[in-house]
C-alpha cells in the first residue's frame, strides 16, 4: 500500500509550514505530497496566516525537494482556465523535474468563490468534462502541431499547446461522489480515481463502479489506480491518540469510524480493509501540520506492517 501526505493549507499554514511538511515526508519516505486547493477555511479555526494557493505553493516546493511527488486533492475547476492551467502543471512539473500530478475537481465550496469574487457557474460537471479534454489535448499535441478546441464553455484556436510536461504523461487524478459521470470521466481521462473520506463499503461500491466504466471505454481496469484519502490520528498509546484528536477538534470514536485513528496496529489493521476493498493508495489528511512525529510515527510503525 502507497502512502502520501495529504495537507489542507486553508486551515492556516505559511509557505515555510508546508515546506517543513514536504521536506518532512520526503526524508521519510511517503510517496507523494499533496495539498488542497481551497482558499477559505472550513469550521473553526481563523486560518492564520491566511490562504497559500495551490500551484505557487508546488512550484516553491518543485525546487525544494527532490524525490517526493507532488499534486493536487484536487484543484478547483473553478480557479483557473484550462488552457492557463495547463501551462502551469506543465511548468512546475519542467521545474520538480518530471514529479508533478493533477488532480482537478468541478469545485463546489461557493462560500469561498463568494468571499474571493470568485464565479461560481453552473453546469460545473460539463465544464471539469471540456477541462479535462482540453488540458490533457493540449499536452497530448505533438511539438509543432496547433490544438483547437470548440465546446459549450471554452474555445481554443490554433493553440501552440505549449509548453510541454517532463513527463511523457503527467497523471491526472478524478474524483467524487457521483453514480454515473464521475466514473465516466475517470474511466475517460485519469490514471487514478480517488474517493474522499468515505467507508470501505463505499470504496468497494465506487470501485466497481469506475472499473466498470473503464471496461466500457475499452480500458483494462488495473489501468486505473484507486485511491482514498482519509484523515490520519494515530498515537502509540490511547493517550497520545486522545491529544492528536483534541488537537485537531475532533473525537476519537468518530475519527475511528470516519478514519484512520489509533495506535499504529489498528491503523495497519484498518487500512488492510481498505487494501482489501481495491484500494491501492491511501492519502492521509493530515491536520496539525506543526507535529512532524505524527509523520515519523506513521512511517516507522505503520508503514512496516502493510508489508
Amino acid at each position: 500500500m502507497d502512502l502520501r501526505i495529504f495537507t489542507e493549507p486553508q486551515q492556516g499554514a505559511s509557505y515555510e509550514t508546508l515546506l517543513a511538511v514536504a521536506q518532512a515526508a520526503e526524508e521519510l519516505g511517503y510517496s507523494g505530497f499533496f495539498r488542497s486547493d481551497h482558499y477559505l477555511r472550513m469550521g473553526e479555526g481563523d486560518g492564520l496566516p491566511g490562504p497559500t494557493d495551490a500551484w505557487i505553493t508546488l512550484a516553491g516546493l518543485a525546487r525544494e525537494t527532490e524525490r517526493i511527488r507532488l499534486g493536487t486533492l484536487m484543484t478547483a475547476g473553478t480557479f483557473r482556465l484550462p488552457g492557463v492551467l495547463a501551462i502551469q502543471v506543465a511548468q512546475v512539473d519542467a521545474m520538480s523535474g518530471g514529479r508533478v500530478e493533477l488532480g482537478l475537481g468541478a469545485g463546489w465550496f461557493e462560500a469561498e468563490h463568494r468571499a474571493y469574487g470568485i464565479p461560481f457557474p453552473e453546469r460545473r460537471i460539463s465544464r471539469l468534462a471540456e477541462q479535462l479534454a482540453i488540458i490533457t489535448g493540449m499536452w497530448e499535441t505533438a511539438v509543432g502541431e496547433t490544438f483547437s478546441f470548440e465546446g459549450d464553455h471554452y474555445q481554443l484556436t490554433d493553440c501552440p499547446a505549449l509548453p510541454k510536461p517532463v513527463q511523457a504523461r503527467v497523471p491526472v487524478l478524478v474524483g467524487g461522489s457521483g453514480v454515473n459521470r464521475t466514473p465516466a470521466l475517470a474511466a475517460q481521462y485519469a490514471d487514478e480515481f480517488n474517493m474522499a473520506f468515505v467507508s470501505v463499503a463505499s470504496t468497494v461500491e465506487r470501485i466497481a463502479r469506475v472499473r466498470a466504466a473503464a471496461e466500457k471505454r475499452g480500458r483494462a481496469a488495473e489501468e486505473l489506480t484507486c485511491s482514498n484519502a482519509l484523515v490520519a490520528c494515530v498515537g502509540r498509546d490511547d493517550a497520545e491518540v486522545a491529544r492528536r484528536a483534541a488537537a485537531i477538534g475532533r473525537e476519537v470514536e468518530e475519527l475511528k469510524a470516519n478514519g484512520l485513528a489509533g495506535t499504529p496496529a489498528e491503523v495497519a489493521e484498518r487500512i488492510a480493509q481498505y487494501r482489501e476493498a481495491g484500494s491501492q493508495r491511501i492519502y492521509l489528511q493530515i491536520l496539525d501540520l506543526h507535529d512532524l512525529d505524527h509523520l515519523d510515527l506513521i512511517a516507522s510503525e505503520v508503514k512496516p506492517q502493510l508489508g
